[in-house]
């Protein structure tokens, strides 16, 4: 597939998504990534997109199931592939703890159990309706009237194996973030396969990358702990990385980010040198590779990071030719 291209930060108001959103329209990109936001709803930044003429392939890369019921959750992603007429990945995920408990009085006693079963609802939903569901994340019965779309692809955002094998029985999208390619290939895919065995299909895996190119004044430590800090202060982003290799400990995230950039987690470097690490993904058996410019976007604006992902989407392009 080709690259997806993700907007780094929760956007203010939409138009500051436009540039982003033509690379995508212009060829480069094959998919517009937004993750969840507090700031312009993702959602809503979609069709306003679209409303100005960009049209384009959409993916939530993850928006938080306990902030939308499924039968909400199927009719606004619906409604993306209605307004655009292209395809959308509706990627969910189960919010830390805190937040859970801050929504619904109490955190999910089996997150992964949760994601399966709120998928699972959505899915059945966008598929014609469902009759008794029940599951911690849920209860959800009936449907949404008929409606010709573009197709809409269910996604849960995957960290580790539980979640993996959660996936891998009901989504149709694995959406990782900052899991190293080793990581993904020898722990992750395994773990999607082994959920999907009943199933006969195995969901895509999507991977949002951290990049950013070299140049003067440019310090690749900087840009990682502006990017990657508040998932490096996170038990369950540092717990993957330690899994696959990377020291991380979430009370010390200046070392996390020390850490990312060494094992080139945090892809650094030439168009040429990125194009070659990102390559490494693809290998691992990733089928979306995502950019992410956030280090950029944090400490030069969205015009930089805009431009970052324009060269390494355009040295990509070449070096598949």
């Amino acid at each position: 597939m080709a690259p997806g291209l993700l907007f780094p930060t929760q956007p203010a108001h939409p138009d500051v998504v436009v540039p982003f959103g033509k690379l995508v329209m212009n060829g480069l990109a094959g998919r517009l990534w937004l993750g969840q936001s507090l700031a312009a709803e993702t959602h809503q930044t979609i069709a306003y997109l679209a409303g100005r003429g960009i049209k384009v392939p959409s993916g939530m890369g993850v928006t938080l199931m306990p902030l939308r019921h499924p039968m909400e959750a199927a009719a606004q992603a619906r409604s993306l592939a209605v307004l655009t007429g292209r395809p959308v990945v509706a990627g969910y995920g189960a919010a830390t703890p805190e937040l859970v408990r801050a929504l619904r009085g109490a955190p999910y006693e089996k997150p992964a159990t949760a994601a399966a079963g709120y998928a699972r609802a959505v899915r059945g939903i966008l598929d014609g309706g469902i009759s008794g569901h029940t599951c911690e994340a849920c209860v959800a019965s009936g449907g949404l009237l008929p409606m010709r779309h573009a197709p809409v692809e269910v996604g849960l955002g995957v960290l580790r194996p539980g979640m993996a094998r959660a996936a891998g029985a009901v989504a149709d999208v694995a959406i990782t973030w900052m899991t190293p390619p080793g990581y993904v290939r020898d722990t992750l895919i395994p773990a999607l396969a082994e959920g999907a065995a009943d199933r006969g299909s195995v969901p895509r895996v999507a991977t949002v990358v951290h990049v950013a190119l070299a140049a003067p004044g440019r310090d690749p430590l900087r840009l990682a702990r502006v990017g990657a800090g508040a998932h490096l202060g996170a038990p369950h982003y540092t717990d993957m990385l330690r899994r696959a290799g990377v020291p991380a400990d979430p009370a010390d995230p200046r070392a996390g980010a020390a850490a990312l950039v060494e094992a080139g987690v945090y892809v650094y470097g030439t168009p040429e040198e990125v194009v070659e690490r990102l390559r490494e993904y693809r290998e691992a058996g990733v089928d979306e590779v995502i950019l992410n410019t956030i280090g950029v976007a944090s400490t030069e604006g969205f015009t930089a990071a805009a431009a970052d992902a324009e060269q390494i989407l355009s040295a990509m392009a070449n070096a598949d030719e």
